[in-house]
């Protein structure tokens, strides 16, 4: 079975208006399935193959979400949707009020969810601050489609973060949060609250949820016949007998 029941829905921290929130929960994909994920090597790089086997895109390289820690993420979508306020800087310090609600997210997410954040270039969409609630949440780590700060915190942590790069600039008084749990667009990919995030060094692949099983069965076929194309390299079989055998 490729899922479970989704968890009891938590009460929300009014962080967003109710009517952002999306969906405050979603089934829950099998553990042991994510393990299987876990096991597979050149993680994103096989995704990758067994995507574009199946008709899927869904694949961005680390050259435009790049990660801030060595590692790797296996889990589900939570989702925060953040665009531009409307006002000026100088009037959203005289407010003084931050219209930022990522935390929101953290509150919704269950242990070893990632947090998806549609943000702004250049402007900070999760700071310090953030990672540590986000952490303390139990979230494995967050993928950033714009820019965030703090990074000595994150690293400190332990907590991935894969983005379009650091920056000093507060989003306190540039963005808002619009959405939580609802469908994102990430480099040009769109991912929903559930889907699959996988990360590594090489870059991030966004597995639809419905397509978790089918995804899983292609990339350990792919891994298969990886694995005996290197035993008969490190066999010495000849070129000629390598090139003519279909390995995947």
């Amino acid at each position: 079975m490729v899922d479970r029941a989704a968890p009891q829905q938590k009460p929300l921290t009014g962080r967003v208006p109710p009517e952002a929130v999306r969906r405050r929960a979603f089934p829950a994909l099998a553990p042991d399935l994510l393990e299987r994920y876990a096991a597979i090597g050149d993680l994103t790089p096989t995704a990758s193959d067994a995507m574009d086997n199946l008709g899927l895109a869904g694949v961005v390289p680390a050259s435009v979400l790049a990660p801030q820690l060595p590692g790797r993420l296996v889990g589900q979508a939570v989702t925060v949707r953040n665009a531009e306020r409307p006002d000026t800087v100088a009037a959203a310090v005289r407010e003084g009020k931050s219209r930022m609600g990522e935390h929101e997210a953290y509150n919704l997410a269950e242990p070893g969810n990632v947090v998806v954040i549609e943000g702004l270039a250049g402007v900070s969409n999760l700071g310090g601050q953030s990672a540590m609630v986000a952490h303390r949440a139990g979230c494995a780590g967050a993928i950033v489609d714009g820019g965030f700060r703090d990074p000595d915190t994150s690293r400190g942590l332990g907590f991935p973060i894969w983005s379009r790069g650091v920056t000093p600039v507060t989003g306190k008084w540039r963005l808002q949060t619009v959405e939580i749990n609802g469908r994102v667009r990430i480099a040009g990919v769109s991912v929903d609250a559930g889907d699959l995030v996988l990360a590594d060094q090489a870059g991030v692949a966004f597995i639809p949820y419905a397509q978790a099983q089918a995804v899983l069965a292609e990339m350990e076929r792919i891994q298969d016949g990886d694995r005996r194309q290197q035993r008969d390299i490190a066999a010495g079989i000849d070129l000629r007998t390598l090139a003519a055998t279909k390995y995947k």
